[in-house]
């Protein structure tokens, strides 16, 4: 006979307001639910089809986009699990700089298929198990699927060829002329090694009015104001950067001084104007005919610098201060006085020209073959895309395009290698994880066979987003049976429908790089299995006191 102890209740583990909730029910599904909600979110925004999302964040400010990276980063995600997997799309953002959006479709999507083995009564550790096993797979195979490499050395039409479909995601229809754009500003800023590329050189100046087509390279840096003083122009010269105001210090008391003539009144100015006048004479004396501005300039600091003949621009971004100061190779200085030779920077050219009906203001550096190049300042280059457009709204839509565009050279720099895209690749992985699963024994099977449906989710939202959804299903169809034929690897998604819905992704020059591929499988994985390794959540009272609701009508009416 056994002893029954008795169940203690109320049994108090945590304060008060915390939440704990655990077990299948509970937990698990309920984020499966959550992360698939995330997930469709974007999905309609997935492809050169994909819709933008009008988006109103907390400070007012709007965003009409279909980049997944500024939605997610805007719409402020608070529930837990979903935030794993905006981690995983943020981490795919520094990464790569592109194929955020597959991340967050393919990670709910595996979410998705987990739900119904879970409910089935399969374990979360044999369905992690499972995932863990096709990753590995479709990672494997993914290094086989390669079609072409990156042309070297590089030349415009090879770079631009491989940015038209990551750009085509972004903005269809306008790929030919960004590509274009961003390939020739690479190009310039690329150094003898292009392992050493720099995202950071290449600018973009987003300019109202005109439209694209208007949009420009221009060698060096553009700043969209014009210099403050008389000086617009000036060629190799020496330059300083001062990151405080050109102007009197003020102190910090206040006094008061009574005036009693008219000399008094006079000799009361001079002798901070002489003390500025000193100031400057030293700065124009050690060779600086540049001055770049991080903060206020004064007018009678401007006065002085006109009679020296000497230029100054004021940059207020403290990160453009830094980029020009990259650029001139100057040390930004926190005093004014003239700068010591290790300091002051050095600029081919500075000039004012006018861009649309705006003036602006160029620093750059003479390239190679240009009158007047002496290799000096070679790793100082840097090109900006000038861009031109109706709205604000669609000149930052466009700016995030070139910056994809940007950072997918520095990923093909890395690794040149490029597979088929239009949702083939995916379709292809997705067909030889399946027939690994059908050779597997034991219950990580079933995971394994729901990881290959998963994948198909890419293409099948390629065509649902240009077709709709009964054609798209069709499609899909369509484009197993192509795969199941020999040598059928790159047959993807024609989201223009000319034929049949399906064309061979090689034939279009519709390629990927196989380094984004990689990362966005294996963070999806990464993410849907942490989401499933979780079996409760407890989360503390938030910390400060309640809120208060906000009264309706006048503060002070009675009734």
């Amino acid at each position: 006979m056994s002893l029954k102890v008795p169940k203690a209740n109320n049994l108090q583990l945590f304060k008060d307001g915390y939440k704990h909730l655990q077990g299948l029910e509970d937990a698990v599904l309920r984020n499966i639910q959550a992360i698939a909600e995330l997930s469709d979110l974007v999905r309609t925004s997935f492809g050169p089809n994909g819709r933008n999302k009008l988006l109103i964040n907390h400070l007012g400010r709007l965003f009409v986009t279909s980049d997944a990276a500024t939605i997610i980063r805007e719409i402020e995600v608070v529930h837990p699990a979903a935030k794993l997997l905006v981690m995983a799309s943020q981490a795919q953002e520094s990464e790569m700089g592109d194929a955020t959006n597959t991340v967050l479709i393919f990670a709910g999507e595996l979410l998705k298929k987990s739900e119904n083995l879970l409910v089935m009564g399969l374990h979360p550790s044999e369905v992690i198990q499972g995932y863990e096993l096709a990753c590995k797979k479709a990672l494997a195979e993914l290094e086989t699927l390669s079609t072409s490499n990156l042309p070297s050395p590089f030349t415009k039409s090879s770079l631009a060829e491989a940015l038209k479909p990551v750009i085509a995601s972004k903005q269809y229809g306008f790929e030919d002329t960004l590509s274009a754009l961003v390939a020739e500003a690479a190009l310039a800023v690329m150094l003898k090694n292009p392992k050493n590329f720099n995202v950071d050189n290449v600018r973009v100046v987003k300019i109202m009015g005109g439209n694209l087509a208007g949009s420009r390279v221009v060698q060096g840096m553009v700043f969209g104001r014009e210099p403050e003083g008389n000086i617009k122009k000036v060629t190799k010269a020496k330059v300083a950067v001062f990151t405080s105001a050109l102007d009197i210090a003020q102190t910090e008391t206040k006094g008061t001084v009574l005036i009693k003539n008219a000399n008094e009144m006079l000799n009361f100015t001079r002798g901070e104007e002489k003390h500025l006048e000193k100031i400057f004479k030293e700065i124009a004396d050690s060779g600086v005919k540049i001055i770049i501005a991080g903060s206020s300039v004064g007018e009678l600091a401007l006065h002085y610098l006109n009679r020296f003949n000497i230029a100054v621009l004021k940059v207020l971004s403290k990160f453009d201060l830094r980029r020009v100061s990259r650029v001139v190779n100057a040390t930004p200085l926190a005093r004014i006085g003239a700068p010591t030779a290790e300091e002051a920077g050095y600029i081919d050219v500075f000039e004012t020209t006018e861009i649309g009906g705006d003036r602006v203001t160029v620093l750059r550096q003479l390239g190679e073959g240009e009158e007047g190049y002496d290799g000096k300042a070679e790793k100082t280059r840097t090109a900006t895309i000038v861009l031109r457009g109706a709205t604000a709204n669609h000149l930052d839509d466009l700016e995030r395009a070139i910056d994809d565009g940007v950072n997918v050279i520095k990923a093909l720099l890395k690794d040149p290698r490029l597979v088929p895209g239009a949702g083939a690749t995916e379709l292809e992985l997705g067909k030889r994880v399946d027939v690994y699963g059908s050779g597997l024994k034991g219950l990580a099977q079933h995971a394994v066979k729901r990881y290959a449906t998963a994948l198909e989710v890419i293409p099948r939202t390629l065509a649902e987003n240009a077709l709709g959804g009964a054609e798209g299903n069709e499609v899909l169809s369509r484009l197993w049976a192509k795969h199941e034929q020999k040598g059928g690897e790159a047959w993807g998604v024609d989201i223009e429908a000319e034929h049949d819905g399906t064309l061979l992704a090689t034939d279009h020059r519709i390629l990927d790089p196989l380094a984004a591929k990689s990362w966005a499988i294996k963070l999806a994985t990464e993410a849907a299995v942490s989401v499933l390794s979780v079996d409760s959540i407890i989360m503390s009272k938030p910390a400060g006191g309640p809120k208060v609701p906000q009264q309706a009508g006048n503060w002070d009416e009675d009734d």
